[in-house]
């Protein structure tokens, strides 16, 4: 096992990434916003002077954050931009040594409308086809995606997807209702969750919160194993399960990734609070006598 996170919550710059990484004593970062553009995005010359940085840094990058298929892009959108996404997407992968990539199955409609199954398991299919030609294994994680529905969404996406692996994040299931359920849909309990789909999780990502007070209001982010999100029993069952795969932080305390106006944050803040949860996951995985490699 060993630990990484989405320190484009601790800053901004690469430089302050690299510096909350190692302050607490890191090699892996999970690739997502640097300079608020997405990896995937910047320019030949921007990713250049980026690769060249993590190198003379010694810092690592494990898994790519991207944002093919993400929450934000409804399924109607033209795949040709999801296409082009993969192709810049690759190569850069294979530059950094990166063989995993968070994708995910487009943004939810409306409960009770269309939500294109199949269109969806077509589009996924090629995706999780076109990364693994290049050796790179594709992850969906459960989010504000249509397999975010439920575990049973989730299965049924392993189910029509070959090669589709699996992120958890254990802080998702507390802000959503379980779709699987007859109404009125209770929220999703995350530790349920994870028992159902943890033999195909090769990625976990670490997030808590407490219940919104409904499904369009942000729920209140806590520190790891402070909110709702069963963090301390997911982890307990995860190594008596043998998982041996990386756990990333993604604290959401102090910056939300998706908030609409990122003026007013406090990035100071974010760095600090994103050391601080680094060490407070570090101190209940030493109560699990549970050691990074």
């Amino acid at each position: 096992m060993q630990l990484t996170g989405f320190s484009d919550e601790a800053g901004r710059s690469l430089d302050a990434q690299i510096r909350a990484t190692k302050e607490l004593g890191w090699t892996n970062i999970s690739a997502r916003g640097i300079d608020g553009v997405n990896l995937h995005d910047h320019t030949e010359e921007s990713f250049e002077a980026i690769v060249a940085t993590l190198e003379s840094e010694g810092i690592c990058i494990p898994e790519f954050g991207s944002l093919i298929g993400s929450w934000s892009k409804k399924i109607a959108s033209d795949f040709a931009l999801t296409l082009a996404e993969i192709d810049r997407a690759i190569p850069r992968m294979q530059r950094l040594g990166t063989k995993l990539v968070r994708i995910m199955s487009y943004a939810q409609e409306p409960w009770g409308e269309d939500q294109h199954e199949q269109e969806r398991f077509r589009r996924l299919r090629e995706i999780v086809q076109r990364f693994a030609d290049a050796g790179i294994v594709a992850a969906h994680e459960n989010c504000m995606n249509w397999g975010g529905f439920s575990a049973q969404h989730t299965l049924r996406l392993l189910d029509e997807v070959p090669g589709l692996k699996l992120v958890f994040d254990t802080g998702n299931p507390v802000f959503q209702l379980d779709r699987s359920a007859t109404e009125p849909f209770p929220w999703q309990n995350a530790l349920d969750f994870w028992k159902q789909v943890k033999q195909h999780v090769v990625h976990i990502h670490i997030k808590d919160c407490e219940n919104p007070i409904s499904v369009d209001v942000e729920p209140n982010y806590t520190w790891p194993g402070d909110g709702v999100a069963q963090v301390r029993e997911i982890l307990t069952d995860a190594k008596a399960s043998g998982y041996d795969g990386l756990i990333a932080i993604e604290p959401h305390v102090a910056t939300v990734f998706h908030v609409k106006d990122q003026s007013q944050i406090d990035w100071q803040q974010c760095y600090d609070s994103y050391v601080t949860y680094g060490k407070k996951l570090e101190t209940i995985l030493a109560e699990l006598d549970w050691a990074a490699q």
